[in-house]
C-alpha cells in the first residue's frame, strides 16, 4: 500500500479540523458534582442524572471526561452505583449514542474510557467483572422479534403520529424508515433479553434521557430535541418507567428511580435536564459537529 503524503497527513490533522477528542476540562468533575447534588436533592434518582451526564459527554467527545464522570458517580463506597455497575451503564448509554451522533465517536471514546478503566483499576476486583459476551447477535431465530421490539418502541416514542411520520420519511427516501426501525430501533435502541448478563439496562425512558441529552449537546437539531421530549412524556404516560427498573419494589433504589423519572418528564425536569447538558456542553466547549475554527489563508 503506498504511503501518504507529508502535506495529505498534515491536513487529515490540521488543528481547524479538529481531528482530536476533546480534553477533560479543569472543573468538569465539579460540575457532574452539581448535577448529581441537584438530582438528589430533586429526587430524580441516580441513574437518570449518570445517563444524561454520559450521553452528553459522548456527544461532546471527551473520553477523559467520561472517566471523571465515572469517578464523581462511583465515588461514595456506601452509594447506589458500584464502579461496575457506572461501569457498565456508561458504556451501555455510550452504544446507544450511535443511534444519535453516528459510530466514530462511541468507538473512540468507548475504547478510551476502557482503557483508563484498565489503567487506574488495575488489579480491582470487579474490573474482571466487566461483560464480554455480545447480547446483540441477529439470527434467524430472533429477527422476528427485533423487528416487533423495534416497531414498538417506536410506537411508544411516536404515537399517536407515529404511522404519519413513518410516511413522511419515506417520502425523502424510502429505506429511510426502513433503516431507522430495522437497523436503530429494533437493534439498538430496544432492549435485548439478558438472561444472567452483566450488561446495564437502560430501558424506555432512559433511552429518551439519552436522545435528548445526545441532541441537544450536537445542537442544530431542534426539532429531534422536541419529539424525544414529547418521547420521555409518553414513556411515563405509558406506565415504561415502572416497569423497566427491575426488582421495582415499594421503597426501594428501583421505585425511588422510577419516581424520578417520572419528575424528570415535568416542564421543570425537562428543563434540568436540557440545562444540565447546557452545562456539560459549556465546561467542555460546546458541540462540534459543525463548528469549525477558521482556516488559515496560505494567501
Amino acid at each position: 500500500m503506498s504511503k501518504l503524503s507529508p502535506s495529505l497527513k498534515s491536513l487529515i490533522n490540521a488543528s481547524f479540523a479538529r481531528p482530536g477528542q476533546t480534553p477533560a476540562p479543569a472543573g468538569i468533575a465539579d460540575v457532574y458534582r452539581r448535577i448529581a447534588s441537584e438530582a438528589k436533592e430533586r429526587k430524580y434518582g441516580n441513574r437518570p442524572w449518570l445517563t444524561l451526564s454520559a450521553a452528553a459527554t459522548f456527544t461532546l467527545n471527551s473520553p477523559a471526561s467520561l472517566s471523571a464522570l465515572h469517578q464523581v458517580a462511583t465515588s461514595d463506597p456506601s452509594g447506589p452505583i458500584s464502579p461496575l455497575a457506572g461501569a457498565e451503564l456508561i458504556r451501555e448509554v455510550g452504544l446507544k449514542c450511535i443511534s444519535f451522533n453516528g459510530i466514530p465517536r462511541s468507538i473512540n471514546c468507548l475504547g478510551a474510557f476502557r482503557s483508563d478503566l484498565l489503567a487506574r483499576y488495575s488489579g480491582s476486583d470487579w474490573l474482571s467483572k466487566l461483560e464480554t459476551k455480545p447480547s446483540r447477535a441477529l439470527d434467524r431465530a430472533c429477527i422476528d422479534g427485533v423487528n416487533r421490539r423495534g416497531r414498538e418502541l417506536w410506537k411508544s416514542v411516536y404515537t399517536p403520529l407515529d404511522e404519519k411520520l413513518e410516511a413522511k420519511l419515506a417520502d425523502s427516501h424510502p429505506d429511510l424508515p426502513v433503516y431507522i426501525l430495522a437497523g436503530h430501533y429494533g437493534p439498538l435502541l430496544s432492549n435485548p433479553r439478558r438472561d444472567g448478563s452483566g450488561l446495564e439496562d437502560v430501558g424506555r425512558t432512559l433511552t429518551s434521557i439519552v436522545a435528548i441529552s445526545c441532541l441537544r449537546a450536537q445542537t442544530g437539531v431542534g426539532p429531534q430535541v422536541l419529539s424525544h421530549v414529547f418521547g420521555l412524556r409518553k414513556g411515563v404516560e405509558q406506565g415504561a418507567h415502572r416497569t423497566e427498573f427491575l426488582g421495582l419494589q415499594e421503597g426501594s433504589v428501583e421505585e425511588e428511580e422510577a419516581d424520578g423519572v417520572e419528575r424528570l418528564a415535568t416542564d421543570e425536569g425537562c428543563e434540568w435536564i436540557l440545562n444540565s447538558v447546557d452545562s456539560i456542553a459549556q465546561a467542555i466547549g460546546g458541540s462540534n459537529f459543525a463548528q469549525r475554527q477558521p482556516r488559515e489563508s496560505k494567501l
